[in-house]
């Protein structure tokens, strides 16, 4: 039985030793989409770092129809937090690409994600931080996140923890019920989750722990794509040369 309340002292615990070891008095910064890994990774870093070193940042890309979800949360928890459109940002990097070059689909659905680390860093480096990793296990696993933007960070509480466990410790937490059970959008192209992936994030989690699933054919789904994304869980291959000097 997986016990929340105890792996979320764990976790807010490791996180003290992580800014303990790698950046004494610096602030932990979270881009803060609204949902449920946002909300529970700035809510654990508020409980140990107190929320008085938690920045927020809001990057919408234009118009974000549910960006009162991304101020309920920051203001749930009293942090302080910066909105920083990319829109423009988006827009000029492909307005500025090669008019030969046939920029594709899923380039230009990885660019803002990308972006928005570039601007999470800029943030982070002005005010002291430490950018906060926000995946989780279940998206992971499968490789849903992106190389370089929101699988980028500097710290990474739930990467060993799936959506559901992450949802329970947010109730543990004391966050508003709709961030946790918030139906996940990828922000990217406007489905869900679990519509992209094709099967739900309770069949994943329960395969990822159990090793159980009803569905074969979801089943292979799950494995390809585990096998298919694995590199973007590795550290980057390095060629190194045997090199001696007579």
């Amino acid at each position: 039985m997986f016990d929340a309340q105890k792996i979320k002292n764990e976790c807010v615990q490791w996180i003290k030793d992580f800014f303990e070891k790698n950046g004494q008095g610096c602030n932990a910064v979270v881009g803060i989409s609204g949902g449920k890994d946002s909300s529970v990774a700035a809510a654990l870093c508020v409980e140990a770092l107190g929320a008085n070193r938690v920045i927020g940042v809001l990057m919408p890309q234009g118009e974000q129809h549910d960006i009162d979800m991304a101020y309920l949360l920051v203001n749930h928890l009293g942090i302080k937090h910066y909105e920083i459109n990319v829109k423009d940002a988006v827009e000029g990097v492909l307005k500025n690409m090669p008019e030969n070059l046939n920029v594709s689909v899923q380039s230009r659905v990885n660019l803002p994600p990308r972006i928005r680390m570039s601007v999470l860093y800029a943030v982070s480096q002005s005010v002291n931080g430490r950018v906060v990793n926000t995946c989780n296990l279940s998206e992971d696993w499968v490789g849903y996140s992106t190389r370089y933007g929101d699988a980028a960070g500097d710290f990474s509480p739930m990467a060993n923890l799936t959506v559901t466990e992450v949802k329970e410790i947010g109730r543990v937490l004391g966050l508003p019920d709709v961030l946790v059970d918030k139906v996940p959008i990828d922000g990217l192209c406007g489905k869900t989750d679990e519509e992209n992936l094709g099967f739900t994030y309770a069949e994943l989690d329960r395969y990822i722990r159990t090793g159980e699933i009803d569905d074969m054919a979801k089943k292979e789904l799950i494995d390809n794509k585990h096998k298919w994304n694995l590199f973007k869980l590795q550290l980057m291959p390095t060629f190194k040369p045997e090199i001696k000097y007579e």
